[in-house]
């Protein structure tokens, strides 16, 4: 098939996969998804009620206006299809509408910096800044594991390809929650280079937040590169070991063509597409953040959302984050199966 052909088979495939994991998300929360639309109802009509001063000061007493706000909201509950079971077709299409709409109704117990109870207002505020952590994280990792692997690659069994090994193994040994903890404990507590909070205690509004952001930033930074490099170019250096045993690179040295040029040019480009596909899938795997990560360093993103929701057992922010990142990991399978089939020209002729 062409590769228009394959890009359209599989993005239809994967907003399959979406509706299904919606479906079944919808499904597996049952009664639970019941409560979140008619609570996000009752806010709803609250709010635009008691925001009319004119109609609140037409009722005689309180009794009289909680009556007309219940009234409201049984009529507006009626409207929507929400007095039907959970389990009947209009209302689990009603429910798939909302999620995928981003309408995920109220948080239970949490709330935005700026006080919002709005699932999606939550993971707005707490998205960009795991995307300023794990997404610069990830793009140093995979510039230096790409560099030293390619190294390591062309040089088998040198100083280079031994120590690189070694540390791809040694560093994954480690948990993550025992060199953060090292990481505070020498650079934070010893040193006093960094705060041992990655949570600025200024406030969001303030115009300095953004450097304290970035300066409290940089330890949880600097150990989750400290973590990752060695695992990338371990992966990268075992794509370039298959590589360097073909025919093309044979001819090339062959011909006196420089080493430096043969690794950097040819070699790598060869194993652009798997090195594609992995960096996709990593940088959608970094918008979800690190639970036990952010946990340890208290850094304000979705790791730490996830793990806040799920302690409080705050069922729409677990779904809407959910939902979110399912979303984002089928868009980057997408974008990784769309540069594959133009790095690659075999996808073309499948």
């Amino acid at each position: 098939m062409g590769l228009r052909r394959y890009l359209a088979t599989r993005g239809i495939i994967l907003f399959c996969v979406l509706m299904t994991t919606l479906l079944l998300t919808i499904m597996l929360v049952g009664s639970n998804m019941d409560v979140i639309l008619k609570k996000g109802v009752s806010i709803q009509v609250r709010s635009e009620i008691t925001e009319n001063q004119a109609l609140v000061g037409s009722f005689k007493d309180t009794k009289e206006l909680d009556q007309f706000i219940q009234n409201s909201i049984d009529d507006r509950i009626k409207a929507l299809g929400l007095d039907y079971p959970w389990y009947s077709p209009n209302r689990i299409g009603f429910s798939m509408y909302k999620i995928i709409t981003l309408d995920f109704g109220h948080a239970t117990f949490l709330s935005s910096d700026s006080g919002s109870s709005r699932v999606s207002d939550i993971i707005l505020e707490k998205m960009p800044r795991t995307v300023l952590l794990f997404t610069t994280a990830t793009i140093i990792i995979s510039m230096i594991g790409i560099f030293l692997g390619a190294l390591a690659g062309s040089k088998t069994g040198s100083k280079i390809d031994k120590v690189t090994s070694a540390f791809a193994v040694i560093s994954g040994s480690f948990p993550v929650w025992w060199i953060g903890m090292m990481m505070i404990f020498v650079f934070s507590f010893t040193l006093h280079l960094f705060p041992a909070r990655a949570t600025p205690l200024i406030s969001p509004s303030d115009p300095g937040y953004i450097p304290a952001l970035l300066y409290h930033m940089a330890l949880p930074l600097i150990t989750i590169i400290l973590i990752g490099f060695g695992t990338w170019a371990y992966l990268v250096r075992n794509f370039m070991v298959n590589v360097m045993q073909e025919d093309f690179v044979t001819v090339k040295k062959t011909i006196g063509i420089a080493q430096r040029k043969i690794v950097f040019q040819s070699a790598l480009k060869n194993v652009a597409p798997p090195i594609i596909t992995v960096l996709a899938l990593s940088l959608s795997g970094s918008l979800g953040g690190a639970i036990i990560t952010e946990a340890v360093f208290d850094w304000p993103g979705m790791g730490r959302l996830y793990f806040e929701a799920i302690s409080v057992m705050d069922l729409p922010v677990i779904i809407g984050a959910t939902y979110v990142l399912t979303a984002f990991f089928l868009i980057s399978i997408f974008v990784s199966d769309l540069l594959y089939g133009y790095l690659d020209p075999r996808i073309k002729t499948v």
